[in-house]
């Protein structure tokens, strides 16, 4: 069985949640924080211990996790944990927020000059992949720092190494790219199908196992012939890393026409269709609407 850690993960959301039980399946000693407190409370009768602040469930910790929506709040609190003087000798903080990487690299680059550790490291898969203990882990960082967090990591998934700091949030934006430009190849796949008159289920059968199939045909193929919407990645989360992606390419001198005609479609399902809150195979609407069919 692994040493139990004691952690610290603040934001219990729609991922946050589900890691945190993984960790405590792990036999974690955790404590968790989320900034509206009836998320987390759930986690008490799994074990973990419910702080009232940031700061009180950091106080102690071996390992931070922050999972929030970007790289200002996970920021934020490191900041203020800094100011109140919160975090234990030789800390490790893991962002698992998607974030852009000059964020990650700030971060890692004030902790360490306070003696504290710092990985970035973002995820992939999903609430299925964060519920099942196996998502896809990005992480940039200090190789001994990597190596202390594993047990941290493998409680939640399948971590690897990517690179420096920054490595692992420019790994998501790859990831990002790829979720998003396929998503609306899916999209445009299953609405062909559907009104030429085939079985879209039976179509993502045929070509399973091919050099089309992937997990976004498989899962999001049913969810938009099904018109399940609800939320599992948000699209307002996916313009957002598709933002950081075209910032990032910016900077590195680069044009990636794919990804900012997509990030342009997802913004026009939030601005107009209201498609914020959904989830980001919600952009089949966005091209049921284009062909000028009911959503």
């Amino acid at each position: 069985m692994t040493t139990p850690l004691k952690i610290t993960l603040i934001g219990t959301g729609l991922m946050g949640l589900p890691m945190s039980r993984n960790l405590l399946k792990a036999g974690h000693d955790l404590t968790v924080w989320n900034r509206t407190l009836s998320r987390a409370e759930p986690l008490a009768q799994d074990g973990a211990t419910i702080a009232p602040d940031a700061n009180t469930a950091i106080s102690g910790a071996d390992f931070i996790i922050t999972m929030l929506s970007d790289g200002f709040a996970s920021g934020t609190v490191i900041e203020d944990a800094l100011a109140a003087k919160a975090l234990a000798p030789s800390a490790i903080w893991i962002d698992m927020s998607s974030t852009k990487p000059e964020h990650a690299r700030a971060q890692s680059k004030l902790l360490a000059s306070l003696g504290f550790g710092h990985l970035d490291a973002p995820v992939s898969g999903g609430t299925k992949g964060a519920e099942t203990a196996s998502l896809a882990i990005m992480v940039g960082g200090n190789a001994d720092h990597f190596t202390a967090a594993r047990p941290v990591f493998e409680a939640m998934g399948r971590p690897v190494h990517v690179g420096p700091s920054g490595a692992g949030q420019l790994s998501k934006l790859a990831n990002q790219t790829i979720v998003a430009v396929t998503i609306s190849a899916v999209a445009e796949a299953m609405l062909l199908v559907e009104q030429g008159g085939a079985d879209p289920a039976a179509v993502r059968a045929a070509l399973k196992g091919g050099f089309a199939d992937s997990i976004i045909l498989q899962q999001h193929g049913e969810r938009m012939t099904n018109g399940n919407f609800e939320p599992g990645g948000l699209t307002k989360f996916q313009v957002k890393d598709l933002n950081n992606t075209l910032d990032e390419a910016a900077g590195l001198g680069l044009t990636l026409p794919a990804t900012e005609n997509v990030r342009d479609r997802f913004q026009h399902f939030i601005d107009a269709m209201d498609g914020a809150d959904k989830d980001h195979s919600g952009l089949y609407l966005e091209l049921k609407a284009r062909n000028g069919l009911p959503t």
